[in-house]
C-alpha cells in the first residue's frame, strides 16, 4: 500500500495511503485518505509533473472536483463487484 507524508499548517506529520490513482479526460488523479483518521475523508488531487519529471500534486476546483469524485466513485463500485 503506497503512502505518503504531509505536513498541515502546525507543521505535524500527517500520512496518507493511497486508495487509487485514475485518468479523466487525459488528466491523472491520485484518492488518498488520512491514515491515522477514525471517519476517513477521501481526498482528491490532481498529479501533474514538473520541467524536471518530478510528480506533485494540486488541489482541483468543485467542477473538476465532482468529475473526478464521480469517476472514483464508480472505480470503487466496479472493484466491490
Amino acid at each position: 500500500m503506497e503512502r505518503h507524508l504531509f505536513y498541515d499548517e502546525n507543521n505535524e506529520p500527517v500520512e496518507f495511503i493511497v486508495k487509487a490513482k485514475f485518468t479523466v479526460d487525459d488528466t491523472d488523479y491520485v484518492a488518498m485518505l488520512p491514515a491515522d483518521d477514525l471517519e476517513p475523508l477521501i481526498y482528491i488531487l490532481k498529479i501533474e509533473v514538473d520541467d524536471a519529471g518530478n510528480e506533485f500534486l494540486v488541489g482541483i476546483e468543485d467542477e473538476e472536483l465532482e468529475e473526478a469524485t464521480a469517476v472514483y466513485e464508480e472505480l470503487m463500485k466496479d472493484k466491490l463487484q
